[in-house]
């Protein structure tokens, strides 16, 4: 395993971690954060119950919970989902390296916290380029040497893989988990969501694993107004709500571990009863593969 040392890290969607957050660019990532345009991990935060958020996001929360009012509840879960599935692969199956593609902001019970209960030398990168998530991020979480936060787009697998700050903390001849956990939405098609997951595969070690899950509805009037609604709020910084079958065929080849690709409430559910989201709406689809 690599040495510890100062590291930085990578985020993306709306969970945080943190430690030596290196900024390579100076200031400017964080310097002109645009609170009038909503941001995807800010509006993330409101849903969770967050304070990190402004008046842009809360108005674009409000539509979508026109559109689809489980929104709060289904952000709940799939905050849930996000921890079960960390402590399962740390626990019961030994995986002690993370890269979390899309974390978002700071929140209780973040991955490398979940980790590090379980093992304390339990490393995680986090990847992201929000930079509400970047600031935020350095601000809450700087003693941690085994975590980095890393500015990077999660679509640039080389450049995550091959930094040397992730070089140094992550030991890829050994299992890592990849989570890509409720960001995959927030690519568009163009971007071809599967060859990023494939990428990824492509650098991790046999036993290592693959966590995967968007936003998908069997509904189209759903899945398309969410969809405009996004993208008009980002200004075209996101993807779509899609259905099961190409979550599906993300992880097509690979052994998916039970339950298999599920709503992600019932994927290895715990004591804690999970909130009724309106399913006829729509729900956080995935689950885990192992390569």
């Amino acid at each position: 395993m690599p040495s510890s040392a100062p590291l930085p890290w990578v985020i993306h969607r709306g969970r945080c971690l943190g430690a030596h957050v290196t900024f390579e660019t100076g200031n400017s990532e964080t310097a002109g954060i645009d609170v009038s345009t909503p941001s995807v991990a800010r509006m993330y935060d409101w849903l969770l119950g967050g304070v990190e958020n402004y008046a842009a996001d809360r108005q674009e929360c409000q539509k979508l919970l026109q559109i689809a009012p489980s929104s709060k509840i289904l952000a709940r879960n799939n905050r849930a989902f996000l921890q079960r599935v960390v402590r399962v692969l740390a626990q019961d199956y030994g995986v002690h390296q993370f890269v979390d593609h899309g974390s978002g902001l700071p929140t209780q019970d973040n991955v490398h916290q979940i980790a590090q209960r379980i093992e304390p030398q339990a490393r995680v990168v986090y990847v992201d380029n929000d930079p509400s998530v970047l600031a935020h991020g350095r601000a809450a979480l700087e003693e941690n040497d085994n975590t980095v936060v890393l500015n990077a787009d999660m679509r640039d697998t080389d450049r995550i893989f091959e930094h040397p700050e992730v070089q140094h903390l992550i030991d890829f001849s050994q299992p890592v988990a990849a989570l890509f956990v409720s960001v995959l939405h927030c690519l568009p098609d163009e971007d071809r969501p599967g060859e990023v997951i494939r990428r990824v595969a492509q650098r991790l070690s046999p036993g290592s694993f693959l966590v995967v899950c968007q936003l998908v509805s069997h509904r189209a009037d759903v899945r398309d107004r969410v969809t405009e609604l996004m993208r008009v709020a980002t200004h075209d910084s996101w993807g779509r709500v899609r259905e099961e079958h190409e979550v599906r065929a993300y992880l097509d080849g690979l052994e998916i571990i039970e339950p298999g690709l599920v709503d992600v409430t019932q994927w290895r559910p715990d004591k804690r009863a999970a909130a009724k989201a309106g399913d006829e709406e729509w729900v956080e689809w995935g689950g885990v593969a192992r390569l």
